[in-house]
């Protein structure tokens, strides 16, 4: 391969005021998985146009310091005669830099992230002596499921981070980084069914007069509660994101971050009115809005002095807003329409508390006499 190949790394601009990160290759490299000529590697990365906090502000560096990691990677490569997409140098790859990188990827996304984080902290642990793509196999898999299923977590702490390596592993194979997709032969671990906690009207009509240390996550959860979207869909709205028109009121316009659909949500005048007024258009409405455990300590103290004894996350919000219009009558498509499940299936779990919950009230009249 000749060394005189350059490498650049270059920015193209994608949604939502971010850049994608890519290596530019001149001349062209030969594919060898394809047979075809390529200029472009994508990275996965994305840095923030403009900066908007110290959050963003580190984000940008530490993945550009990434990047340029990289870029000088694929340059010892080209001039040692190395560089390529071939299995043999396939096989070498980092699989823990890989799962990294698609932790970092997950930068923007509080609570995913964290979830990955940790997970990528067990996969360390156990490969203490690192793990390339070619050591990986059914057998290494179903060993490092022995090891979680070992360690002291809950149950579903358990079944998410397998889940995370099951993800990576989807994703190393569609890459072309390993033969075949090991996790599809590897059972999940099995998740516990948990609790559905959430609040009833009155409930969150008592919450909003109840005083709270922050109010801005008082408000992002209300918010939560009356239109369904999830935490990081919440942190990630704009002023722009927020629109109105005659025919329809107030809605919200949005790519989900979990499903990546976009949509189109109209929202309760009670959602706008916690809002305040409106500031810039590429402002965070709710500035200053992080996912901490200090910060669910608070919501949870909020819901204590407010009277109610319930086990209260911010998810829980959204858990209200659906069985909430579900005892309002609206049916189980719309909602799950409302709450941006891709499967209806996905939503039949809150339309089974409701049916318990009418169980419960029908029961409690089977000692009347008549």
């Amino acid at each position: 391969m000749p060394t005189s190949i350059k490498v650049f790394l270059r920015e193209k601009k994608i949604s939502k005021g971010r850049k994608s990160l890519y290596l530019d290759f001149y001349p062209e490299i030969l594919n060898p998985n394809t047979g075809k000529k390529t200029r472009r590697e994508f990275l996965g990365l994305y840095i923030f146009e403009r900066s908007r906090g110290p959050h963003e502000t580190q984000h940008n560096k530490e993945t550009k310091a990434l990047a340029r990691s990289i870029k000088n990677k694929r340059e010892k490569e080209i001039q040692e005669g190395t560089y390529g997409f071939s299995a043999s140098t396939n096989k070498k790859k980092s699989f823990i830099e890989f799962f990294d990188l698609m932790v970092k990827q997950r930068y923007a996304s509080d609570g995913n992230y964290g979830n990955w984080h940790s997970a990528s902290k067990y996969l360390k642990e156990f490969f203490s002596e690192g793990l390339t793509m070619g050591q990986l196999s059914v057998e290494v898999l179903e060993d490092f499921k022995e090891y979680l299923s070992s360690l002291k977590l809950a149950q579903n702490t358990k079944h998410s981070y397998f889940n995370k390596l099951k993800a990576a592993l989807k994703e190393a194979f569609k890459k072309g980084y390993i033969p075949e997709n090991y996790g599809a032969r590897v059972n999940a671990i099995k998740a516990e069914e948990t609790k559905r906690e959430f609040l009833t009207i009155e409930e969150l009509k008592t919450l909003a007069q109840a005083p709270c240390e922050n109010e801005v996550m008082k408000k992002a959860f209300l918010f939560s509660a009356l239109t369904g979207l999830r935490f990081v869909d919440v942190n990630g709205l704009t002023w722009n994101d927020l629109q109105k028109d005659d025919a329809n009121g107030y809605f919200i316009r949005l790519r989900q971050q979990k499903t990546k659909a976009e949509e189109t949500l109209p929202i309760p005048i009670s959602a706008r009115e916690l809002l305040g007024s409106r500031q810039g258009d590429d402002k965070k409405i709710f500035e200053g809005l992080k996912y901490s455990a200090w910060n669910n300590v608070k919501l949870q103290e909020w819901v204590f002095l407010a009277g109610i004894r319930k086990k209260i996350t911010f998810h829980c919000a959204r858990h209200s807003f659906a069985i909430i219009q579900m005892n309002l009558g609206t049916g189980l498509y719309t909602v799950s329409k409302l709450l941006g499940h891709k499967d209806v299936r996905t939503t039949q779990i809150y339309a089974k508390i409701v049916d318990e919950r009418k169980t419960e009230a029908m029961n409690k009249l089977n000692d009347i006499k008549l």
